[in-house]
């Protein structure tokens, strides 16, 4: 099983047999120079990253993490979000790879590459003209089905979370869904959402901002992203915090489909698993 260790310059993948005991060694491997690198892996076990470069969205891929093929160049956007968490994002589906990626304009654009073809020219997501300007924004895949959520800003003031679905693979989208809309007039600013799916499952984490705390909510829906549920507080404890921590946080789903999730409140990180109270990993932060 592979464990990744991910740096957001000079960045390299560090791999170790066993992800969930102790880490006894861990070969670290210069794989390329960039920022913001996101990883997927796909159905044969491959591991693929993606990551900015300037206005390059550049993939590398290994199939054995040991040796990496050479960058190859997705796409030139003009204003590329690659930095402080806001970067292009990959995932695998089933018949292929799917990219997205923001421009600081506030539009986000996928890419895809299915069996042997070319990238393709991007796609914009998001139908609202410049309504991603923060460039906060995540991706996942599962099948042919492809969903990405961002924090969008329709108004002078007020993020709120935003979402796409893709029946084909990244290739076309859905008309944008408004996922969730705070009471307070927004949701934490700058801080970035998750998004993960299985089949028609589909589960989004962002960071809340009510009552003048600051806290990660689950929101879930089960006909593909086209309606969603309740969003519910994810822990019991809450942060009261004048200000956006920028920390987003971490969405997976097990193999039952249940959501995993790991974020930060002040300066311990959390683990938690959906409807059950927040486990206390040890300090840290992003």
């Amino acid at each position: 099983m592979l464990f990744k260790c991910i740096l957001p310059a000079m960045f390299s993948l560090a791999i170790c047999a066993d992800a969930f005991s102790q880490v006894r060694e861990i070969n670290q491997i210069t794989v390329a120079h960039g920022h913001m690198p996101s990883t997927t892996s796909d159905k044969n076990g491959s591991v693929h990253i993606v990551y900015g470069k300037g206005d390059s969205i550049l993939h590398v891929f290994t199939k054995d993490g040991k040796s990496f093929s050479s960058p190859e160049l997705v796409a030139v956007v003009p204003g590329l979000f690659a930095t402080a968490t806001r970067g292009p994002q990959i995932a695998a589906a089933s018949n292929g790879l799917a990219i997205t990626a923001s421009t600081k304009k506030g539009n986000i654009y996928s890419f895809i590459k299915h069996k042997a073809d070319e990238w393709s020219k991007g796609t914009r997501i998001n139908d609202l003209d410049e309504n991603a300007k923060e460039g906060l924004m995540d991706l996942s895949a599962d099948g042919l089905n492809a969903y990405a959520v961002w924090l969008g800003v329709s108004e002078p003031k007020g993020q709120k979370v935003y979402g796409a679905r893709s029946t084909d693979g990244g290739r076309t989208w859905k008309k944008n869904v408004m996922i969730y809309t705070s009471p307070s007039g927004t949701v934490c600013e700058c801080c970035s959402p998750s998004v993960a799916i299985k089949g028609n499952m589909t589960f989004v984490m962002f960071r809340n901002y009510l009552g003048g705390n600051r806290d990660l909510y689950l929101i879930k829906s089960k006909d593909g992203g086209a309606h969603f549920g309740e969003a519910k507080k994810l822990g019991k404890g809450s942060w009261k915090l004048d200000g956006c921590p920028m920390d987003g946080g971490g969405l997976s789903l097990d193999n039952n489909g249940t959501p995993q999730t790991a974020w930060r409140r002040k300066s311990i990180i959390y683990a938690a698993t959906a409807g059950l109270p927040e486990v206390e990993i040890g300090e840290g932060r992003s």
